[in-house]
């Protein structure tokens, strides 16, 4: 109802207006580290497995660092584990080469439950890469650790901050995987002769753009609807 609307607001409002100093400290307290001055978040955004990618944001002193944004395209599979596990390892492998010139971050939060967080906690281990790393797991925004959950206050000033953070990460996977899916379509879209029909049974023929791609002529022309011709032009232009 409107009270809760209100709740809500007024959350929203604390986590935009809080004090970013009290807040990092409250956190290195909570989570028992020396230091959260430099925190990375990590999240997955797909389609039932399709465009899927993932975002690593970056926050100094309170503040998001967008020069610092990185974003990748992963694998096609609908598991949400087996993703994160890779952008984890991805981030990881990148700071051991040298490869990657960002500093080391002082925390790690993944957007999921227990479930994410042990993906990501395995990824560091298999690289040797010790950063503390937790889990920011939603509707009640639970907080999961190596060594179990904590719930912190709803106007806590550090879960404000951990909430802003992963917010952030949400946003630029999810506007990334839009991007992604858009092009896809308009691809799909600009090519003569394929409507939303023969589109839908591409998809539920073949699973996936990737899936199309890698048809075969003769099978592209085992749909309804594709005849030779439009088969090339699948080929040449996807």
């Amino acid at each position: 109802g409107r009270e809760a609307v209100l709740v809500e607001m007024a959350l929203k409002n604390a986590r935009q207006n809080f004090v970013p100093t009290d807040a990092i400290l409250a956190l290195q307290n909570s989570l028992s580290i020396s230091k959260a001055t430099r925190i990375e978040a990590f999240d997955i955004s797909h389609s039932t497995g399709e465009d899927v990618v993932g975002s690593n944001v970056v926050f100094v002193d309170g503040y998001p660092e967008k020069s610092s944004y990185r974003r990748l395209k992963l694998k096609e599979t609908n598991d949400d584990y087996s993703n994160m596990y890779d952008l984890l390892a991805w981030r990881a492998d990148r700071s051991i080469s040298g490869t990657d010139s960002r500093p080391d971050p002082d925390l790690l939060i993944v957007d999921g439950g227990s479930g994410q967080l042990n993906a990501a906690l395995k990824a560091l281990s298999d690289l040797k890469w010790d950063v503390p790393v937790i889990a920011l797991k939603k509707p009640n925004d639970i907080i999961i650790t190596p060594t179990g959950n904590q719930t912190w206050p709803s106007n806590a000033s550090h879960l404000h901050l951990i909430q802003r953070i992963r917010d952030e990460a949400h946003r630029f996977a999810l506007t990334y995987h839009r991007h992604l899916r858009d092009d896809v379509t308009t691809t799909l879209d600009s090519i003569s002769g394929i409507g939303p029909e023969l589109r839908k049974r591409l998809f539920q023929n073949f699973g996936s753009i990737d899936g199309i791609r890698r048809a075969s002529v003769v099978e592209l022309c085992g749909i309804q609807g594709i005849g030779k011709q439009t088969a090339m032009k699948l080929k040449n232009q996807l």
